[in-house]
């Protein structure tokens, strides 16, 4: 699956990283620009999975990070590769829910959502967690596809909760980066089933 990644995305693929998402160099470099954090902040990833984009931003930012996913799977594995980007004590890892993390309000400076908030069963609701526990003018990063209207309105559900929406960007090779990906699995289908379906059994 690293192999399809790595092709699909080519010199954008932060190998480090090992996303299963579309976080790309590209994308690494925004969210340092966007969440501004100073060093020793307080960094939430909402949906961390595996951890890996948290765990590269909170050592390119100097931050503290905690990470939140509903899967208990992702984060032990999350905690496991904490040592290889932070001292011990600058990552915790727990299992919670987009709409119920938790945390004390105002308890971290920054949260990001690397394709996961997308999942919540309640978007404004997992929204209005995020600013609840965010630190008056704390920073909010999600990647989304944003559809005008209804649930896929995250300009106008972040509004309604009480955010203000600083920019919007679109993600240049987002599109062809899929498309790439798609085909990969179709051509490798029985390889990608055997490698999904053959962990479960043993």
């Amino acid at each position: 699956m690293r192999r399809l990644w790595a092709e699909a995305m080519g010199d954008q693929y932060p190998a480090e990283v090992e996303p299963f998402s579309s976080c790309t160099w590209w994308l690494l470099g925004q969210l340092v620009a966007v969440l501004r954090l100073a060093p020793g902040g307080r960094l939430v990833d909402l949906g961390c999975g595996t951890g890996g984009p948290g765990l590269w931003l909170a050592r390119a930012l100097s931050a503290n990070l905690i990470g939140i996913d509903f899967s208990p799977v992702a984060v032990e594995l999350a905690a496991q590769r904490a040592p290889t980007f932070l001292a011990p004590g600058r990552a915790k890892f727990h299992r919670a829910a987009f709409d119920r993390t938790g945390l004390a309000e105002a308890s971290v400076d920054a949260a990001m959502s690397v394709d996961a908030m997308p999942f919540a069963a309640d978007r404004v609701a997992a929204l209005r967690e995020a600013r609840r526990i965010l630190v008056p003018g704390g920073r909010l990063a999600v990647t989304a596809r944003v559809l005008p209207g209804g649930r896929g309105d995250w300009p106008a559900m972040a509004r309604s909760v009480g955010m203000q929406v600083e920019d919007s960007l679109v993600n240049p090779d987002h599109e062809e980066f899929w498309r790439r990906l798609h085909t990969s699995w179709l051509a490798n289908e029985s390889r990608v089933r055997s490698w999904v379906i053959g962990p479960v059994g043993i």
